[in-house]
């Protein structure tokens, strides 16, 4: 049968679509360039790189959880109606309490509502590490056994007497509590921490005008009350009755209350230039996780925000007691299309030690953890590396709460930990590919040596414990036991916690350091402190002591190097806030070293 000429036609428009994109490739259509009668063969196809096939290191995490004799378990309130709170989880807290040496472990609770409630009423929880494997429940003793719907927690010295304070966020207000020579914790009822839109998250120490005392940074979520929450009427087809998106409320402002040095506070909020506001003038902003941090290096703290479904925010400290958002511009706002994603927890590291800065946020299922590196030496230019870095597509389907730096295997480079788990306890009758509980996730940097920046650990790496599906949502990072490595503390919505003793890390040497303000030019808990160590290979590892990361929970103070296997280090730098540095050279590794601020 012969062909008609639109039959003719159909065939040869894609292959004249083909000549002029193979014209365009060989012929430098794009860049102007005519093409040659007889034109050249194709240039070789580029070869990326050979690198060295690297494994990561073996080393276990152990459940210890139940053994150690934490028996806590996390309520959410939860009866059915499906509250938003309720599947928000709440945070953890490592500190060392008593002043022992050994680092405590703080748990906040939520509370049943109203009419709900049970006998007995959940409390808050704190274990005491008795230093050799095993914890004590002392909340009561302590006089923490309070019932509150608590979220997130911050930990600082606020009047500088040496002993550790506790700030619990939540719908209960922000309560600070203060801490009695390591024997009793004692709520300061007038400390002009109020909570200006009643539902408050995670919370950073920061010293951000540099006067010695700590200031204190708080997130707040989203307008909220239970007849906003029943009036949305939010469903979902297979479940009914869900919890609605942040979408469907309003938006509020964090707050930053300055702290005069006695436990009390005042708010600076609008005077610091710290509000933002949508098109119809009301507040933008609807926070889950905040981390603090000297961004470009100029001796002001900035304060960075997750913001879940709005612009996430980089508070620029200008170093005259006020800030500039310049999130859109640095480019930390959206994702690369321009889209503004469910943010949750955050943390920021020198993750290449190069110097240049990696933001890592958690966000909801389907969008992928976020890893903006700084791009200008500066360190104000933000781009979202995540796929290049092979983050990307192993957390697309997770939706991650609580996320950390924490370098695990000790080898100088600090690895990436994700929290976590979904909000609809039935999320999979509606997508069968989605569970509840989710397993966690730890990512091995691989320090330049492959093609990719991460790698994906599986149970063959790091054990079946570490993978246990839980409800994640709080992490920290903590030496429980002393023996130089991290290990990891995740607080699980509803359920008890995992807490995962790493065992192997410390293979690698490692060097952990103490800082210890004066309460005057710093403050004792001395939050903006900058500790730079060089390896004899010449490496340079720089952390900051910084407040908030993860969501809603306090990793420890004490900061962590990794050493590989140098048994020294070069050289230390501490640059405290003020400006004043201290440096040690030739330093023995496999110790706590601590660094008392010292103006001379």
């Amino acid at each position: 049968m012969k062909p008609s000429a639109k039959t003719t036609l159909l065939v040869l428009l894609p292959l004249c679509a083909v000549a002029i994109v193979v014209a365009a490739y060989y012929g430098g259509w794009f860049a102007g360039e005519e093409r040659q009668a007889a034109a050249e063969p194709p240039p070789e196809p580029v070869r990326l790189e050979e690198r060295e096939q690297v494994e990561p290191p073996r080393v276990r995490f152990t459940d210890i959880t139940a053994e150690s004799g934490i028996d806590f378990v996390h309520t959410n309130g939860s009866y059915g109606e499906k509250l938003l709170p309720e599947t928000m989880g709440s945070g953890v807290a490592a500190f060392d309490y008593d002043n022992d040496g050994d680092e405590d472990l703080f748990f906040v609770n939520f509370a049943p509502w109203l009419g709900h409630e049970t006998d007995p009423l959940p409390t808050q929880a704190l274990y005491r590490n008795r230093g050799d494997g095993t914890f004590e429940n002392v909340t009561a003793d302590v006089g923490l056994d309070r019932t509150l719907y608590g979220m997130g927690v911050a930990v600082g010295d606020v009047n500088d007497d040496g002993y550790l304070d506790l700030v619990i966020t939540g719908l209960s207000g922000n309560r600070l509590f203060l801490n009695q020579q390591g024997k009793r914790f004692v709520e300061k009822v007038n400390s002009g921490l109020t909570s200006e839109f009643g539902w408050s998250t995670s919370a950073a120490f920061l010293d951000y005008d540099k006067d010695g005392n700590l200031d204190l940074f708080i997130c707040n979520y989203v307008k909220w009350t239970p007849e906003i929450d029943r009036a949305q009427g939010f469903r979902l087809t297979g479940i009914g009755r869900a919890f609605g998106p942040p979408t469907n409320f309003e938006g509020t402002h964090c707050q930053l209350f300055r702290g005069r040095g006695d436990g009390t506070f005042v708010d600076v909020t609008e005077s610091a230039g710290l509000q933002k506001f949508d098109l119809l003038g009301h507040p933008k902003g609807k926070a889950l996780g905040v981390v603090t941090c000297d961004v470009d290096n100029d001796g002001n703290v900035d304060i960075l925000v997750a913001n879940d479904t709005v612009q996430n925010y980089f508070w620029h400290n200008l170093g005259n007691g006020t800030f500039e958002e310049i999130g859109e511009i640095s480019g930390i706002a959206f994702d690369v299309a321009g889209n503004t994603r469910g943010a949750m927890g955050i943390d920021i590291a020198e993750h290449r030690l190069d110097g240049s800065l990696a933001v890592a946020i958690g966000n909801f299922t389907n969008e992928a953890t976020a890893l903006y590196v700084t791009q200008n030496p500066a360190r104000l230019l933000f781009a979202d590396e995540a796929i290049s870095a092979a983050l990307a597509q192993p957390t697309l389907i997770m939706l991650t709460f609580g996320v950390i730096w924490v370098d695990y295997d000790l080898d100088g480079y600090p690895d990436l930990a994700c929290a976590n788990g979904h909000l609809e306890e039935e999320i999979q009758k509606v997508n069968p590919t989605l569970t509840y509980e989710q397993p966690s996730q730890l990512f091995w940097n691989t320090g330049g040596k492959a093609l990719r920046d991460f790698v994906e650990l599986k149970p063959e790496h790091i054990g079946k414990d570490f993978f246990r599906p839980i409800v994640g949502r709080g992490l920290a990072s903590v030496d429980l036991d002393n023996d130089g490595d991290v290990d990891l503390v995740f607080t699980s919505n509803g359920q008890a916690p995992l807490v995962l003793r790493n065992d192997g890390g410390n293979r690698n040497r490692w060097l952990r350091v103490k800082l210890i303000g004066d309460g005057q030019n710093v403050p004792r808990t001395p939050y903006g402190t900058r500790v730079a160590v060089v390896l004899p290979d010449g490496r340079r590892i720089v952390q900051e002591l910084a407040g908030g990361r993860s969501y809603l929970s306090h990793c420890e103070l004490t900061l962590t190097f990794g050493l590989g296997q140098f048994d020294h280090v070069k050289e230390l730098t501490v640059r405290w806030l003020d400006g004043t540095e201290q440096r040690r050279e030739n330093i023995k590794a496999n110790q706590v070293l601590e660094i008392v601020y010292n103006q001379d």
